[in-house]
């Protein structure tokens, strides 16, 4: 028998945050939703070009299979695929919804929702918003939470940050352990089910285009608690990122959709300015190497062809940059289609893109791996089956995540504009999850007694207490450069197992240092440090998690990539030519070792690393990525 007023916590104000609260209020049940930060501030409001749907309103005749095998394939095959056709056939119900939701889509002169072009695909199949589409599909789930926040559906703690869920006798999650982080008091929360919606990890390599939040403290502490965590060798390095001395910031994907060219001068070292080099001395590197795509190949490939200009051939700019050039285009068009981003190029960067082409590099950009999630497949469909109380469940029973937190929708590589619908999709199943797993609950979170939760408390509050009574220990600010410093450098674009035993030495290193750091600040009220090392300590777990699944994977795959297992495409020859044939059957032999997910699980001494089969039911690995 259900039970009568079940108590749900959602952690994480994003996308996938909202959209679960959304979905579990509307099922009439009570949320406590906390957030680091007002929730309009989330990361989701960063997403910049688009939200991906097969709306097919340029009459390329695009589909949803179509948008179905871009995603499979542009994983490298590796995301179950159930999951993913069900997130790609319910997208464009989730843009009309967004619609009606008041979300103003940039649309055509007749009033049609416009689609642009985006990276890994031939159609236009990217709906936008300018350049602020995160931002306005944030804002327009946060009137509709705030509603239930009217009727008393919601309770919002912001500027409260998680620290640890608590477990039953059974090992049930019955509710979280939580920080204020303006009075610094720990404070226990029942509930019957708690959602992780709590974002990527960028901040475990330093810089990234990701916010300064964006830690993955949040799933470490779970995954510390006996969570699996799912191919966390796969980190996307956005090729379009500006490098900054305190961070790096991101150049949409929408400006190559749009019509951006990536080049470098021919010759190298020209001393010209760009835009007095004229056309046949430019060299449009990814036009060369892969025509039938151009600028808008995959995140992977297009990383890996700027490292392979700059670090490999050596042609580079000055400090290791390329062009990204959008000056070709009319001013007014780009200031209509991508005035956020112009915008943030000109603050930071000081030059005007519709007049000087940008320069860029790669930077850390998303995880495509996170906490391991449950899905339930419908036999009928050869879809997920909605709803069900198993999708989006971790392995700790009443626990669930979705967001990018989550590791179940991209595979090896996310494309572009993915991220917008997985985390709105991920959100909106999750909640419908929530709402059938609390049906079945014989008991109430109320009748556990108060030992674990106590005992949770007091773990949290001695390691508060602890880290506040060193002295004369380690920086952590300083470690976390070090160690971002470190993971950029060995756990990159190209990987090799050299550098990879390099940085699991370097990390057990760092994470033993970090056991002795020390604050100087000392004070009760709004303590910014200790949250920062708190947040320290339980990033190097997590690069651990990465680095250790990099090192005892041993091909490439996606934006996974170790040279000295490369299988290449033979230069000029195509599907059907004996030597491709040859490839494919190679890349087949590859995928019978390797194409299984990676799982993670915490041991005191580091990951213990073990694997699972894919689900390829919809479609068969037979046919390589090939972008040429």
């Amino acid at each position: 028998m259900a039970i009568k007023k079940p108590r749900i916590i959602v952690v994480g104000g994003g996308l996938g945050g909202l959209w679960a609260t959304m979905r579990i209020a509307e099922a009439g049940n009570k949320v406590d939703l906390f957030s680091l930060f007002p929730v309009k501030r989330s990361h989701s409001a960063c997403a910049q070009g688009g939200i991906n749907a097969c709306m097919d309103t340029k009459g390329q005749h695009d589909s949803i299979w179509q948008h179905t095998v871009d995603t499979i394939k542009g994983g490298a095959y590796l995301g179950h695929q159930p999951p993913i056709k069900s997130m790609c056939e319910d997208a464009p119900g989730l843009m009309r919804t967004y619609d009606r939701m008041g979300v103003t889509w940039s649309r055509t002169p007749e009033g049609v929702m416009d689609l642009r072009l985006f990276g890994g695909v031939k159609n236009k199949r990217t709906c936008f918003a300018g350049a602020t589409t995160g931002q306005q599909l944030l804002y327009a789930c946060d009137e509709q939470v705030r509603a239930h926040e009217a009727r008393g559906l919601v309770e919002k703690f912001e500027w409260w940050e998680f620290l640890s869920i608590v477990k039953d006798a059974s090992g049930r999650c019955r509710g979280i352990v939580a920080m204020d982080l303006r009075s610094m008091e720990t404070r226990v929360f029942r509930a019957d089910a708690v959602v992780l919606a709590t974002g990527g990890l960028g901040l475990v390599f330093g810089k990234s285009t990701n916010s300064t939040n964006s830690t993955g403290a949040a799933a470490s502490r779970v995954y510390q608690q006996g969570a699996k965590f799912v191919n966390g060798e796969f980190i996307q390095f956005h090729p379009t990122g500006m490098p900054g001395d305190d961070k790096n910031r991101l150049m949409s994907e929408a400006a190559r959709g749009e019509g951006g060219r990536f080049w470098v001068p021919r010759k190298k070292g020209d001393p010209r300015p760009p835009e007095t080099i004229p056309e046949e001395d430019r060299w449009h590197f990814l036009e060369e190497w892969y025509p039938a795509y151009g600028n808008t190949v995959p995140r992977d490939v297009a990383a890996r062809a700027i490292y392979k200009v700059v670090y490999e051939q050596g042609m580079g700019l000055e400090n290791d940059l390329v062009y990204l050039d959008l000056s070709h285009k009319d001013p007014d068009f780009l200031r209509r289609r991508l005035g956020g981003i112009l915008e943030i190029y000109e603050k930071f960067a000081g030059g005007d893109p519709t007049k000087i082409p940008m320069k860029i590099y790669p930077a850390v950009h998303y995880s495509m791996g996170g906490l391991w999630v449950d899905w339930e497949l419908d036999t009928a469909t050869g879809a997920m089956k909605q709803p069900s109380p198993r999708n989006h469940q971790c392995s700790i029973p009443g626990l669930f995540a979705c967001g990018e937190c989550d590791g179940a929708y991209h595979g090896a590589n996310r494309l572009g504009a993915n991220s917008l619908l997985s985390a709105s999709y991920s959100g909106r199943v999750c909640g419908e999850s929530v709402a059938a797993y609390i049906k079945g609950l014989a008991d109430s979170c109320e009748d556990v007694p108060e030992g674990p939760f106590s005992d949770e408390k007091k773990r949290q509050d001695d390691l508060n207490r602890q880290l506040l009574a060193n002295r004369d220990g380690e920086n952590p600010f300083l470690l976390h450069k070090q160690m971002g410093d470190l993971m950029r450098e060995k756990v990159g674009i190209v990987r090799t197992n050299k550098g990879l035993d390099e940085a699991l030495e370097g990390l057990k290193e760092i994470k033993e240092r970090a056991r002795n750091i020390s604050l100087d600040d000392s004070g009760s009220w709004s303590n910014q440090p200790l949250a920062h090392a708190r947040g320290v300590q339980d990033m190097i777990v997590l690069a651990e998690v990465i680095a250790k699944s990099a090192r005892m994977r041993d091909e490439c795959r996606g934006s996974h990539w170790k040279p000295e297992f490369v299988l290449d495409i033979p230069e000029g020859k195509f599907p059907g030519d004996p030597e491709f044939e040859e490839y494919r059957a190679k890349w087949k032999r590859n995928n019978e070792e390797w194409l299984k997910t990676t799982v993670a699980e915490h041991q005191p001494d580091g990951p213990r690393i073990s694997y699972e089969p894919v689900d390829t039911s919809v479609l068969p690995a037979d046919q390589p990525r090939d972008y040429r």
